[in-house]
């Protein structure tokens, strides 16, 4: 800010400010890196000391100026860095540099001391067990940081990543997979809270927990952190032993959140595979019935229409061709059966041996059901031509229609089926066991109904079993101008 307002004076003093605490920074970091050489007492005074004393110095100063001149806008940040510095003057003159250092010593004192011995591969499966390690992008755009930081997890052995502002960290993101985010609040360009906001934004970053790092360490700070969706807040300078805790922790419910997203989207497969399994074999309003707990399903439609359709010898052939072959041939056909049910909106019933069932008006019903079959009907003679010209096979088929009510509903409680009863079933299936080799046999109630829109032959008076004697009639085309209905 003092740059951009070109006031070169305080700029001046306070890139004073900024290398001071850089080398302090660095200085503390080197001393508490578990791996550096341990300083000697006179290099402390020394180099620890005058720095800090000169930077207490400087920015006491520089509040005082701010107060005498009224800079309201500049005080609130330079109270907050004295209160950092002051706290930092506090630690060191309660010996925590030597209570670091001394532990340092203790700790490379007993790992001399300590017998070499190789853990049991089952310790060792344990050990490995309870440390969690991951991916880690470092985001900090001061790099005594980031490289302190690095040195310390890649020993913990995770795969560290570093970022040096927030642009970079949010294209890394981008492109590359992370467990784990440690961001620094105070930023250049972009600070950590947009950061934070940006990755909880994403859906796809949303689940990767980020712990926040800064020398603020007010309360203010901390909350709005968490706000933002931050896993963690850790001020600076952070305990070593926190951290790793810390990390482990977020690491952990990482890893249960991923495997708990990866156990939905399982059921969710699952579930749309049972779905579809269902509508495989029940019509969809009839299953989304079943599924909501429904026991009995049974409906009376007043007016539908029922189409059978058979293949003529295929008992017969049965016995000449391969049992593969006869039900590749016969799937081949039903299939294409299928797609003009889907086709002309009506619902297949079942297959019982060579026989295709099949019906219009249900269980959606609607008012031009006989078209729609006929239309069909119609539409299968024409595939079946197809079919044994291009095979040179000589399958054929007969077809009967019949219009009126029927009672339809659900059977069974482990392998459902949607099936169809009544009189009206009772006549389709004996206008196609009573008819004729690739035509298409109708009762006179539903040549009736279709007189107008089709072309038809009348067959006459036949004895159907159980019916007594019927006036028939064969569906042969349909009407270049189709009538009124």
């Amino acid at each position: 800010d003092a740059e951009d307002a070109e006031d070169e004076f305080f700029a001046g003093n306070m890139q004073v400010v900024h290398r001071d605490a850089q080398k302090l920074l660095a200085l503390v970091d080197e001393i508490l890196d578990p791996g550096s050489a341990l300083p000697s007492q006179e290099r402390l005074n020394h180099d620890l000391l005058f720095p800090l004393s000169h930077l207490l110095q400087n920015v006491e100063r520089l509040c005082d100026q701010a107060r005498e001149h009224d800079e309201d806008e500049r005080l609130p940040d330079l109270e907050r860095i004295l209160t950092a510095v002051r706290r930092f003057n506090e630690l060191i003159a309660n010996g925590y540099i030597e209570k670091a250092t001394a532990e340092k010593r203790r700790n490379r004192r007993a790992a001399q001391e300590a017998p070499v011995d190789r853990p049991s591969p089952k310790a060792e499966k344990k050990q490995k067990v309870i440390i969690e390690t991951g991916r880690i992008l470092v985001v900090d755009d001061n790099e005594s940081n980031r490289n302190m930081l690095s040195r310390r997890l890649e020993r913990q052995g995770h795969t560290v990543k570093l970022a040096e502002n927030g642009r970079r960290a949010l294209e890394r993101l981008a492109t590359e997979e992370f467990d784990l985010v440690l961001l620094d609040v105070m930023m250049p360009e972009m600070d950590g809270y947009e950061v934070l906001e940006r990755i909880h934004a994403d859906e796809r970053l949303r689940g990767i927990p980020v712990i926040m790092i800064s020398a603020l360490d007010e309360l203010n700070t901390v909350v709005r952190c968490i706000e933002l969706g931050a896993e963690d807040y850790l001020p600076k300078p952070f305990n070593p032993v926190i951290l790793r805790a810390r990390i482990g922790a977020c690491l952990e419910k990482k890893r249960l959140r991923d495997r708990e997203r990866a156990y939905v989207r399982r059921l969710r497969s699952e579930q749309e595979r049972s779905d579809q399994l269902l509508l495989n074999i029940l019509p969809r309003p009839v299953a989304a019935r079943l599924k909501t707990g429904q026991r009995t399903i049974a409906d009376s439609f007043p007016d539908v229409t029922v189409l059978f359709a058979d293949l003529v010898g295929f008992t017969r052939m049965s016995e000449q061709v391969p049992p593969g072959e006869l039900v590749a041939m016969l799937n081949k056909i039903f299939s294409m059966f299928d797609l003009l049910a889907e086709k002309h909106g009506l619902e297949k019933i079942k297959t019982i041996g060579d026989e295709y069932m099949a019906a219009g008006g249900l269980p959606t019903p609607r008012e031009d059901h006989a078209e729609a079959v006929a239309e069909m009907a119609l539409d299968m003679l024409a595939v079946m031509d197809r079919f044994n010209a291009k095979r040179n096979h000589g399958v054929r088929i007969r077809v009967g229609m019949n219009c009126g009510p029927v009672t339809a509903g659900v059977i069974g409680t482990k392998k459902f089926a949607y099936d169809l009863w009544g009189d009206t079933v009772n006549i389709a299936s004996r206008m196609e066991s009573h008819g004729i080799a690739n035509s298409i046999q109708v009762t006179e109630e539903t040549y009736k109904r279709l007189r107008y829109r089709f072309t038809f032959q009348r067959r006459g008076i036949i004895h159907v079993k159980g019916k007594g004697a019927l006036c028939t009639y064969f569906l042969v085309g349909r009407r270049p101008n189709p009538g009124p209905a």
